[in-house]
């Protein structure tokens, strides 16, 4: 029949709508994604931060696509997403461990994100205005003896999702669609503080995103030819018909459908992608971790000289620390530091 998928929807149970990354491949055209869905995780982290709206969206963003790349990673391992720049956001790391761990945090100029100051960002170019030049860094840190590998885009005027493709198609030679979103959805509607002001506790952050790439397949070109192809500059598949027109469906995806509590993952694919049949693996739960503990902390410590430890002390003669991943703040004696 005219205009029937190529292939069907295989539905699966992902344990829920969020908190996942589902990988999928598009069945006539043969390209594979993945989509990420983040809700308590993303809300958990970026709540316990407090920073103002502009950092958190971006931060929101990099945990999104740490979690998008970090799962295509077919070894234990880490895989670290870092920007250093010369904008307000100067530093932001996003850290995923597998299989579906995940932390973030970022430093910024706390002036710059005054309520006086903030509309200028949008006005000057959002995300890229905040974040401003430097670079993107991606590092891949596998567990045991295999060695570890970063690779380094330029930040100039662009969002991240716009540095990571652009990072894809130059270093790996890889045709890549990349959106991500970031927003806050009302937990109970018509619920208001005080003096009719709405409780930041009563929104929860929701974070989204999906990534394509065409990669090579069994069927597909050779080795030999794709080394070719690279030697002579060309990249993988970006005039193929089946890629133009299975990025330009990715494209029509709207931002509130990334985050959409009440669409699911696979309902999200079947309307972006029916025309090409869509079929789903096995989907990825993702959850915050951090690595901290008491003991680390003290070891860390216990590496600095007395001189060194004695500027530490606060008023009270104790030394502090904060995790700057998960906030927790250890306290320790002069006496547990000799």
């Amino acid at each position: 029949m005219s205009g029937a998928p190529a292939g069907p929807v295989v539905e699966i149970s992902t344990g829920g709508r969020d908190d996942i990354v589902l990988p999928f491949l598009t069945v006539r055209s043969n390209i594979v994604g993945r989509l990420v869905r983040l809700g308590a995780t993303a809300d958990t982290i970026l709540k316990r931060h407090d920073y103002p709206d502009g950092v958190s969206e971006v931060l929101g963003e990099a945990l999104a696509l740490a979690a998008l790349i970090g799962t295509g990673l077919k070894f234990e391992g880490r895989l670290i997403l870092q920007t250093k720049t010369d904008g307000p956001l100067d530093f932001l790391v996003a850290d995923f461990a597998t299989p579906g761990s995940i932390r973030g945090y970022a430093s910024f100029d706390k002036a710059a994100f005054s309520a006086e100051r903030a509309d200028k960002f949008q006005a000057a170019g959002g995300e890229a205005a905040v974040l401003g030049k430097g670079t993107l860094a991606m590092t891949i840190d596998p567990a045991g003896d295999m060695e570890r590998y970063q690779g380094l885009v330029a930040l100039e005027g662009v969002t991240l999702s716009e540095a990571a493709d652009a990072y894809f198609r130059s270093s790996e030679q890889l045709p890549t669609f990349i959106r991500l979103a970031v927003a806050r959805e009302r937990a109970s509607a018509g619920a208001e503080g005080d003096a009719g002001h709405v409780d930041a506790g009563l929104w929860r952050w929701r974070v989204g995103g999906i990534m394509l790439q065409h990669v090579a397949h069994e069927g597909g070109k050779s080795a030999d030819a794709l080394a070719a192809a690279e030697e002579r500059g060309e990249m993988l598949g970006e005039d193929d018909d089946h890629w133009q027109r299975v990025a330009m469906l990715a494209s029509t995806v709207e931002d509130h459908e990334l985050v959409d509590s009440t669409l699911t993952p696979e309902n999200l694919l079947y309307r972006l992608f029916h025309e090409e049949g869509v079929r789903v693996q096995g989907a990825r739960a993702i959850s915050e971790y951090c690595t901290c503990s008491r003991e680390r902390v003290l070891g860390f410590l216990k590496g600095f000289g007395a001189d060194e430890l004695a500027d530490m002390h606060e008023p009270d003669g104790n030394v502090s620390v904060t995790c700057e991943f998960c906030s927790k703040r250890y306290v320790f004696d002069p006496e547990q530091l000799e």
